[in-house]
């Protein structure tokens, strides 16, 4: 069995917490900011977990972490 390459854009985007979860970060917050308001930009900023849906999916971008 060959050696598996990691993707490298999913690697970017997503961390492993300790106890095994995906995390990410929110979109939204690169430009167009005027628009929105501080409470959601300020929401914005914190990261979340990754949907149960998509778990599988991007454990399969990311086969060692």
């Amino acid at each position: 069995m060959p050696k598996l390459k990691t993707h490298r854009g999913a690697a970017k985007r997503f961390k492993i917490t300790g106890n095994g979860k995906i995390k990410r970060w929110k979109a939204n917050k690169s430009h167009l900011l005027t628009g929105k308001s501080s409470r959601r930009t300020r929401r914005l900023r914190s990261s979340t977990l990754v949907d149960k849906a998509d778990v599988k999916r991007i454990k399969t971008l990311l086969p060692y972490m």
